[in-house]
């Protein structure tokens, strides 16, 4: 691919920290500007607004987008305003477009972030694709690098996720190289993805354990464009902790030095998979005082608590396959973490096989949990998607012990415990009964270990749910699973202006009761 004139720049403005990162002279001749890539690459988002092209259907511009789990909302929740994005794939964070996909502007589908990386490969993204290259499902790619090496491996930044398979996937490639951050250069372990009967096994067996190489390498004619970034991780700060996520870690420590007393687990734990929040944090930060040594990580993201856990001396390896470090966090002396730290692709960091041979201990916040331990971690309501299922089934399917920890109850404007987070019924269900073996709440935790559904009932009640809506949940009925459905279900019209008819909406009570008076608590169960 010969690359367009308009894009060639003078050698004598190329900023001396890009000559120092791109180690492959003929790809500088590639630099551009992103004005520049207008005529190509239609998504940007600055073009668009200038020309005010979204106004006119004739030129209005929509694509779909493919991130391995998040991008900065600053990007797509632009881009979501703009009413650019078509479809998303496969998990997402930002507000605006969270609103996009709940009004039906933005087709949505998430998926097991162990999956979507071997979907793309599988090509069952571009079924429908009806132009470009037939092999190739992806139009483009746009991908961040710290380095580009002599021989034109890309050295990727503070993130892996899905890139290797979309570069692997793109007709054509942008390659954004930040010199505002460090070369990270060998924190990576990339490797390649095979289709069936070719696929290969991941060959780990401990934490530290390499299988790839430092980065990723892409045939050079298929990058368009190099373009300097100089602009830092937009992150935000972390999710404060608060006392009720130091309450349900306390609960977790004391937990784990049982299950260390009884023998279960060795003194220094099995590799820990934590997700994000004020409760992850509180957790991580209550091991980095806790009475465990020689801890290692095997989870997707790494907030600024793990540095605190890595300067307890405590934490002595952990590998992940994305850093979400707050602008303060991103400035640390990295020569300090590096031997300590590994950054993989998603399809190997989420794998089950993994997983379940390193014997990991996964921890994951849900929106919601039954008294069956049914687990709601994506749709609101039943209904309103949040940001996708992410990576926390890749987890508790296959973990050694799957822990849900949440709050027992949230507020809403009118009431303090407006919400419980432990309801008769899951208003949908993403992880299911089969998957959790603990469920933590500030009021306790239910060891749910080799307990039938109706044991697991009254424990998770007792333990878990708040003291406003224990008695409520007591209400019970007969079977295995011993639920009342006149109860824990209620029938509603609404009218789908899609199909233009009135349909029954059939959604647990507690949370129709939430939709008609702001609160959970049931005075009568009709």
């Amino acid at each position: 691919m010969r690359i367009t004139p308009c894009l060639r720049k003078n050698t004598q403005s190329i900023s001396a920290a890009l000559r120092e990162r791109v180690r492959r002279p003929a790809l500088l001749n590639k630099l551009a500007e992103p004005a520049d890539l207008a005529p190509l690459f239609k998504a940007i988002a600055d073009h668009v607004e200038a020309n005010n092209l979204q106004a006119d259907p004739a030129t209005k511009k929509k694509f779909n987008l493919f991130v391995g789990a998040s991008v900065g909302p600053e990007v797509e929740d632009r881009w979501a305003r703009l009413d650019m994005i078509a479809r998303r794939y496969p998990h997402q964070v930002g507000k605006d477009i969270s609103k996009g996909i709940n009004a039906g502007r933005i087709e949505f589908a998430d998926k097991h972030l162990s999956m979507f990386p071997q979907d793309l490969t599988y090509g069952y993204y571009n079924l429908r694709k009806d132009h470009g290259d037939p092999r190739k499902p992806l139009d483009w790619a746009i991908v961040e690098a710290t380095a580009i090496t002599e021989d034109g491996k890309i050295v990727l930044g503070a993130s892996v996720g899905a890139t290797p398979e979309i570069l692997q996937c793109a007709e054509k490639i942008i390659v954004e190289v930040n010199t505002r951050i460090p070369n990270l250069e060998g924190l990576h372990d990339i490797n390649q993805s095979f289709v069936p009967p070719y696929r290969q096994p991941y060959l780990i067996k401990h934490v530290k354990d390499r299988i790839g190489e430092p980065a990723i390498a892409v045939d050079t004619d298929r990058i368009v464009a190099i373009v300097e970034s100089q602009k830092p991780d937009n992150t935000g700060p972390n999710s404060p902790e608060n006392k009720e996520s130091r309450a349900i870690a306390a609960h977790l420590i004391n937990f784990l030095s049982e299950e260390v007393a009884a023998g279960r687990l060795p003194k220094n734990l099995l590799p820990l998979q934590s997700g994000i929040g004020n409760v992850a944090n509180s957790i991580i930060g209550g091991l980095a005082d806790g009475p465990f040594e020689q801890v290692q990580v095997w989870t997707e993201v790494l907030q600024d608590t793990f540095i605190r856990f890595f300067d307890s001396g405590k934490l002595s390896f952990a590998t992940a396959t994305s850093i979400k470090f707050s602008p303060e966090g991103m400035s640390i002396d990295w020569s300090d973490y590096k031997n300590r730290l590994l950054l993989r692709s998603q399809q190997v960091a989420n794998s089950p096989e993994i997983i379940r041979r390193l014997g990991i201990i996964a921890m994951n916040t849900p929106l919601e949990v039954d008294i069956y331990a049914h687990a709601n971690s994506t749709n609101a309501l039943g209904s309103r998607m949040l940001n996708g299922l992410g990576g926390s089934a890749d987890f508790l399917r296959n973990a050694k012990l799957s822990i849900m920890h949440t709050p027992s109850s949230r507020p809403t404007k009118t009431d303090p415990t407006g919400i419980s987070c432990i309801v008769p019924f899951a208003s949908h269900v993403d992880q299911t009964e089969h998957d959790l073996d603990v469920v933590v709440t500030e009021q306790g935790l239910a060891d749910l270990r080799g307990l039938s559904p109706r044991e697991r009932a009254p424990l998770i009640i007792e333990k878990c749910a708040h003291p406003d809506y224990k008695e409520s949940l007591r209400e019970r009925g007969a079977g295995h699973e011993p639920h009342m459905l006149r109860n824990a279900f209620k029938v509603r019209y609404f009218y789908d202006f899609h199909a233009a008819v009135e349909v029954n909406w059939v959604v647990p009570q507690f949370h129709t009761n939430f939709m008609e008076h702001g609160t959970m608590k049931v005075k009568n169960w009709d």
